[in-house]
């Protein structure tokens, strides 16, 4: 029985997923400069049809926790905001109702078919774990082993390593379809161990490379040489690219759409606007056009 999700990446740890009746809304951020905004951000147009929207903040960094979130209209639409435990105090999130906030070995229901379990990070906050319609999906917030291999001292790095291996130990244990992971070059050389050894030791079907600061060609890199042969690694570099990922029992099916489809699915969705008569040559009623009239 195949399983889809459709995938659509944003900037830096943004990401959202689209599995069934159920949005999931990762981290997202419009940027430093406010850049992924207009037809490039995420706005509420994009929650119609949905039965459930949860929109996930793994920590309070600013590139992971834009306030622009809060501004969704949960009313309106059927929106669950689940925040990192130690956010409770955040200043943002004092008038927040509804909402609800898990720490590392936390998880709740949402509605009757999500489950999300809270795993540790290694910086702020917590990685999420979501179980939907049946998929796996990770999302690593700040998780990964933050060495500065050319900077840290040979205690720092040990401390890095033995944290971090200690912080994914029992997510080694879980199914995973999709796992969106930091691969940041910040942080020089070897700056995709983390990467490499979460693929190698979790062995996602799916691995979505994210966290790379605006260096597109470092998740291209990690796509080309990070598969394995239990996964499969895809690099989204555009805000708002997506992929349709078709999961089978044995197979894995990846369509990523182009900038060509993704314009003319925009324009097949653009409404039509309504041409009033009088907008005619009224010296000639019965002049030839294409254009949707109210009569």
């Amino acid at each position: 029985m195949n399983a889809v999700a459709t995938v659509t990446f944003f900037h830096h740890a943004g990401l959202m997923a689209a599995v069934e009746d159920t949005l999931l809304v990762f981290d997202y951020w419009q940027g430093e400069n406010g850049e992924i905004s207009g037809e490039n951000g995420l706005c509420e147009a994009d929650f119609e049809g949905y039965k459930q929207i949860i929109v996930f903040v793994s920590n309070d960094d600013e590139d992971h926790f834009d306030p622009v979130v809060l501004g969704w209209d949960a009313k309106k639409y059927p929106i669950t905001y689940v925040f990192a435990d130690d956010m409770r105090n955040h200043p943002a999130l004092h008038d927040m109702r509804d909402c609800v906030y898990l720490g590392e070995g936390d998880n709740v229901w949402v509605g009757d078919d999500t489950k999300i379990d809270a795993y540790a990070s290694t910086h702020k906050g917590v990685s999420f774990y979501v179980t939907v319609h049946g998929l796996h999906i990770f999302h690593a917030g700040t998780l990964n082993m933050w060495h500065w291999r050319d900077e840290s001292t040979l205690r720092e790095i040990v401390q890095a390593e033995e944290s971090f291996y200690a912080a994914v130990a029992p997510i080694t244990r879980l199914p995973m379809d999709i796992a969106m992971f930091p691969v940041d070059p910040r942080m020089g050389g070897m700056y995709d161990a983390g990467a490499n050894h979460f693929v190698m030791a979790v062995k996602p079907r799916l691995f979505i490379p994210m966290h790379w600061q605006n260096r597109s060609e470092v998740a291209v890199s990690f796509a080309r040489q990070g598969h394995t042969d239990y996964t499969e690694v895809l690099a989204l570099t555009r805000p708002r690219q997506r992929a349709e990922v078709t999961f089978g029992d044995n197979t894995i099916r990846i369509h990523v759409f182009t900038l060509k489809e993704m314009q003319q699915e925009k324009e097949k969705n653009r409404s039509v606007q309504d041409v009033k008569l009088d907008t005619y040559e009224k010296d000639d009623p019965f002049t030839d056009t294409d254009l949707p009239v109210t009569m």
